[in-house]
């Protein structure tokens, strides 16, 4: 299924390959919506029309976006929100990696925090049959020249800390006018005190103020509570607030709990329905789903 913004030629191409958290879960209960783990693909082009497709973290979603971007030639720049299983353990089944100098950019922001570490130490010869360094692509961190060129080129991402066991960030991608945010695990309203609390709510909101595509993890309901508290995932009331606090255009619900059903997240989808025309009717909602492909304009 695919979404599209009427009366404008979209510019950026957001799909969905993996929508489920904590652990992949196939099966008939969730075939409709899928069981694969986070991963989101961005693809555009930068200002001067090189192609161009950002991936947001690397759950066994990957694998199936990989399928098509081994027979293309668009630069393949890899951000990861944390490096928890679920969103790194598609990458050693990633099939650009066993092409012969294929570049892969690697962020810098995740760098940094050496986020990458996990990410990369899969590919050893021992937890996959595949070595790293006889994987044949090219695995490139960014410069701050090439920082610098991509953000003359109207592509920049910022991060922010989440509220999350370890250290997790949200990702906000301003591109060429368009923004989208990526919060896949966030606890907005984590215990006071405790090792998950790092944003504030209204911080969160700012973060992601007029964005045109909020992601964020809806992973809990109130029923899971309080025995889910301090765990660093959201209430899916919670993400229809933070939504209408921050203004968004279109807000969808991601990181679904493993044990979550077709029939449950069609419920999610009605509700949410309901009360954005009650609360806020100029915002969007839809459950993401494998498959969802949004334009942006």
């Amino acid at each position: 299924m695919s979404i599209n913004l009427p009366g404008k030629a979209p510019r950026f191409l957001v799909r969905f390959w993996g929508v489920r958290g904590s652990i992949p879960s196939p099966g008939p209960a969730t075939a409709r919506y899928g069981g694969n783990t986070s991963c989101v693909s961005v693809e555009g082009e930068y200002a001067d029309g090189t192609p161009t497709v950002g991936i947001f973290d690397a759950g066994t979603g990957i694998r199936l976006l990989s399928r098509e971007l081994a027979h293309s030639d668009k630069e393949i720049i890899l951000f990861l929100s944390h490096t928890h299983w679920d969103h790194i353990q598609g990458f050693p089944f990633f099939a650009p990696l066993r092409q012969a100098d294929r570049p892969i950019y690697l962020s810098s922001m995740e760098q940094e925090m050496g986020l990458f570490q996990l990410l990369l130490a899969q590919v050893d010869g021992k937890r996959f049959p595949l070595r790293l360094e006889d994987a044949g692509a090219k695995l490139l961190r960014f410069t701050p020249e090439k920082i610098a060129e991509q953000q003359r080129l109207g592509y920049q991402v910022q991060r922010i800390r989440a509220n999350h066991p370890g250290v997790a960030f949200g990702l906000r991608a301003d591109l060429r006018g368009m923004r989208l945010i990526y919060f896949p695990d966030n606890e907005l309203f984590p215990p006071a005190g405790s090792d998950t609390q790092h944003t504030t709510f209204a911080e969160m909101a700012e973060f992601c103020r007029g964005a045109d595509l909020l992601i964020h993890g809806a992973q809990y309901t109130e029923a899971d509570m309080p025995a889910k508290h301090g765990w660093g995932h959201s209430v899916v009331s919670q993400v229809r607030e933070l939504a209408a606090a921050a203004q968004v255009k279109h807000l969808v619900l991601f990181h679904h709990d493993p044990d979550r059903s077709d029939d449950e997240l069609d419920r999610f989808q009605g509700e949410s329905e309901e009360w954005f025309r009650a609360n806020a009717p100029e915002i969007r909602c839809t459950v993401a789903f494998e498959g969802l492909a949004i334009s942006l304009p």
